[in-house]
């Protein structure tokens, strides 16, 4: 039986290390597309050449156009322009939702079934365009933030306790920016409520380094941002979908109603199966958690509405 097609989107470094997790997890062929000459080819060359080395027998192609994406069951989108100096919010919505709303319609014409995995920034707002352009239904479409933002928090809550990130659960739920919603009340150590190890104040101290922690990271490196985390995010959520594992992970998905938030995206605990977010899950939150929920659904909601009037989405 032929192995499964995954595309993604985008060959820069977001997008090549998750072409390289992929082929190393065996998840499928792997193609990578940019509109760099040469570039997604040479990448996909230097990735099979590694295959003897790590011991994989996946095939990493790359190409120009979306031609080879034809028959994939799952693609990775990590296309988009970063914030420039001088580049106001609504410069970066309409570039990238430009952007967007060619990409999805390059893979809708040769991968017309294919779930979209959206990474692309403003997050959020580009899984709204993803949805509009594709026409395919909301569970086949879903964005990583959420995986993420709560990598981040298990990441910053480990280092803190001394102990090791296998042993904490915690969830961020909101929109990918400084609105998210890092939730404390079900944040836990081995079953431990975090609240019972770390004080108040030293915990909201962590809150507000996950909900900065992209900006950490480029403030950093001076030049770029992220790329080991996210695409490590990305693959882990493209494998709970590709081997029909149902994981639990915070997605961005389209509510309807859910949290009394209506026909916004924005991120939630899901279930990931072979139908893509097969389930998404009303948790309870306490009051202030859900007030800021909605809050970020809000601003969200906002973006969704300015990038349709500039892309002239209906």
């Amino acid at each position: 039986m032929a192995r499964r097609k995954i595309g993604v989107i985008g060959g820069g470094f977001v997008g090549s290390t998750t072409a390289q997790r992929l082929a190393e997890k065996e998840l499928g062929d792997v193609v990578l597309v940019d509109i760099v000459e040469g570039m997604p080819q040479g990448k996909a060359l230097d990735l099979s050449q590694a295959a003897p080395v790590c011991g994989y027998d996946s095939c990493v192609i790359g190409a120009n156009d979306y031609a080879p994406l034809a028959g994939a069951e799952l693609v990775i989108i990590t296309a988009g322009m970063p914030r420039k100096p001088g580049m106001d919010r609504s410069d970066l919505l309409k570039i990238n939702g430009e952007i967007q709303q060619k990409v999805v319609s390059g893979i809708m014409e040769y991968a017309p079934e294919a779930t979209l995995v959206i990474v692309s920034n403003p997050l959020d707002v580009m899984c709204f365009v993803a949805h509009q352009v594709s026409g395919l239904p909301k569970n086949k479409v879903v964005g990583m933030a959420g995986v993420l933002d709560t990598a981040r928090y298990r990441t910053f809550i480990a280092m803190e306790l001394g102990c090791s990130h296998k042993d904490i659960q915690a969830m961020v739920l909101g929109g990918h920016g400084d609105s998210m919603v890092p939730l404390t009340s079900t944040a836990s150590v081995s079953g431990i409520p975090v609240q019972q190890l770390i004080s108040p104040e030293r915990l909201e101290e962590l809150v507000h380094r996950t909900r900065h922690g992209g900006a950490e990271i480029v403030n950093l490196l001076k030049t770029g941002s992220a790329y080991f985390a996210p695409s490590a995010s990305a693959v882990a959520m493209a494998e709970s979908i590709l081997l029909d594992q149902k994981r639990v992970l915070p997605c961005c998905s389209l509510l309807d109603g859910q949290y009394g938030i209506d026909d916004t995206w924005v991120g939630v605990p899901a279930v990931l199966g072979a139908n893509g977010v097969e389930k998404i899950l009303e948790v309870e939150l306490n009051k202030t958690e859900l007030d800021a929920l909605q809050s970020s659904a809000s601003s969200v909601h906002e973006g969704q509405g300015e990038v349709a009037q500039m892309l002239s989405l209906a």
